[in-house]
């Protein structure tokens, strides 16, 4: 039996599914935005009743790695790391930007090159870019929109971002936010990089390079 917890709370709204290696059978998001550490266990235990399963059922754990607020990201990662030690699972990451790449091309959302932008708050974005096909060209990064113009000039915006800053991202296409769904068939499926069960957290004063210290006179 293959049963995968997936779940991602580098968004507002929590999201978790549950996927039996056919398909999904489970997917719960949210009712309140940004009560991750409160909602995430509660969804969990309530995608597991629907299906009639408990957490010894598990066989693997996945988790949306953001880029999003460390609060959200810290949760869910910190959780999907508890989980995979105490029910000694093999626990994946996904970039939930690379979620959001993967529905919209399933979906025929986009076509040609385009790219993903999430709301990262503070007046700013995070965005990729993708091929056609889905797989991630460059990013991701954190940065104004308006600065983002020449970057996706003619592209087609997935996400949340195009939707909050129209001006900048004049072509937009949904999904706007990630689902656990589409995370556990990206990872089911191995469509995108699995990566460590670390965050993504890209703000400019905590991805920037420590400098060399000052020669001591």
């Amino acid at each position: 039996m293959t049963l995968l917890l997936a779940f991602d709370a580098a968004v507002p709204q929590v999201t978790v599914a549950l996927h039996d290696g056919a398909e999904v059978v489970a997917e719960l998001v949210s009712e309140r935005t940004m009560k991750h550490g409160e909602q995430l266990a509660p969804l969990i235990a309530q995608a597991l009743d629907q299906v009639g399963a408990v957490r010894q059922d598990l066989t693997a754990v996945a988790a949306g790695a953001g880029p999003g607020p460390f609060t959200g990201l810290r949760v869910g990662l910190v959780t999907a790391r508890t989980l995979g030690f105490v029910l000694d699972l093999p626990v994946y990451a996904v970039c939930t930007l690379d979620v959001l790449a993967a529905e919209a091309v399933d979906r025929g959302a986009v076509t040609g090159e385009f790219a993903v932008a999430t709301d990262a708050r503070r007046k700013e974005v995070y965005l990729a870019t993708y091929a056609a096909d889905g797989s991630r060209l460059d990013g991701p990064l954190v940065q104004r929109p308006a600065d983002l113009a020449g970057q996706t000039a003619g592209l087609t915006v997935v996400g949340e971002g195009g939707e909050l800053y129209p001006e900048a991202f004049p072509l937009r296409a949904g999904p706007l936010r990630p689902s656990a769904g589409w995370l556990a068939r990206v990872v089911t499926e191995e469509r995108a990089e699995l990566l460590d069960p670390e965050p993504l957290y890209l703000r400019r004063p905590d991805a920037e390079a420590g400098r060399a210290p000052k020669p001591v006179s």
